[in-house]
């Protein structure tokens, strides 16, 4: 049963050194044509299942003005609502006002996330974007009148970044007392104006120390790890993303959204011109029970808590370790298990992606 949505917006007034998403710049005439065609998607797709989770995502959705905002949550309203449904909205920190947090708050968002990227104002020319860290932090205290449930993304291990610029930013982080932190590692994505200005990644030892520098300052700070790159108070986790990586079905609607709906992954061309003519789906991936459970494996062990065994063998019918030879992970200690998880241990965490494939490797049969 599909209970999340996923909506993509790709407007930006600027466009960041580091982004792949699909974006374009923002340009009123094409908007107005692109909700046009959002709104046609979602009413020949959507079955009226009553939605848990809504997530809108960019580009930059903040960007939009106030009557384009009316329009976008006026297409909305066509979903079903649980009664305690977490509905996030992405926002550029330049965007917040008293206008806008009041506009999303009476539309029914209850969920900030906030893309601040970092506080340091001399990275500014190498991400390509404003950093002003006192109107950020005057922006981020404006926002928690309004809302409680606000996330900020944070990037680290950036070219010449250092662990103490890395710990300013923690700081800054911990003392606005925001409710989630999403923390990621740089990496030069194809498509992105530092792969095509031929900048480096920072190298992996430097970024594992950063990363652990992070585990360790949001925990002492009352933030649980509940997913490789995602931390939260307690009760505070994305709803949303859970969907993601529990392996459950939702629908992305807009220009480069993809969706998981009835066994098919899709994705949605990252074309605008070609989405508002309503050449909507580029790919669908029909899943057979082995790519089901190899997904089911590769997005749980994101999780710290992991695979849930006994989830496990309810959705397919089998012991986890009836379908896969991971022994030899457990001795080698890149795997814990429990009488009822097997989860990556902390100290691999960094390291996860290859021991995801050597997990992935060991399946026995189906």
């Amino acid at each position: 049963m599909v209970k999340s949505v996923y909506i993509h917006i790709p407007f930006c007034k600027n466009i960041c050194s580091y982004c792949d998403f699909c974006k374009n710049y923002y340009n009123k005439e094409i908007l107005n044509e692109y909700l046009k065609a959002l709104e046609k998607e979602i009413k020949s797709n959507y079955n009226n299942e009553i939605i848990d989770t809504i997530y809108i995502g960019g580009g930059t959705p903040s960007n939009l003005s106030k009557n384009e905002l009316n329009k976008l949550f006026d297409i909305i309203k066509i979903f079903n609502l649980s009664k305690y449904a977490e509905f996030t909205f992405e926002c550029n920190y330049e965007d917040i006002t008293k206008e806008l947090l009041i506009l999303l708050r009476n539309n029914k968002v209850n969920r900030l996330s906030i893309g601040v990227q970092t506080f340091n104002e001399k990275y500014s020319n190498f991400l390509e974007r404003k950093i002003n860290k006192e109107q950020i932090i005057k922006n981020i205290c404006l926002t928690k009148k309004y809302f409680n449930n606000i996330s900020i993304d944070l990037i680290y291990g950036f070219n010449d970044q250092s662990i103490l610029e890395l710990e300013d930013d923690l700081r800054t982080v911990i003392n606005l007392d925001v409710k989630h932190v999403s923390a990621y590692c740089l990496i030069i994505e194809e498509h992105t104006k530092l792969y095509i200005n031929k900048v480096k990644e920072e190298n992996s030892d430097l970024q594992s120390k950063m990363y652990y520098k992070i585990i360790n300052t949001l925990k002492k700070a009352g933030y649980k790890q509940y997913e490789i790159s995602n931390f939260s108070k307690e009760n505070y986790e994305s709803k949303h993303n859970l969907t993601y990586w529990n392996n459950e079905e939702y629908y992305g609607f807009g220009a480069g959204a993809s969706g998981f709906i009835r066994n098919v992954r899709y994705d949605n061309t990252k074309s605008i011109f070609n989405y508002i003519k309503g050449k909507t789906i580029i790919s669908k991936d029909y899943m057979n029970k082995k790519d089901m459970i190899e997904n089911e494996i590769m997005l749980n062990l994101r999780k710290i808590d992991g695979i849930n065994k006994e989830y496990f063998f309810n959705k397919f019918k089998k012991n986890l370790n009836e379908m896969f030879d991971y022994k030899y992970l457990v001795d080698n200690k890149l795997l814990v298990e429990d009488s009822k998880n097997l989860y990556i241990p902390e100290d691999k965490l960094f390291v996860s992606n290859e021991i995801i494939i050597k997990m992935l490797d060991n399946l026995n049969y189906i």
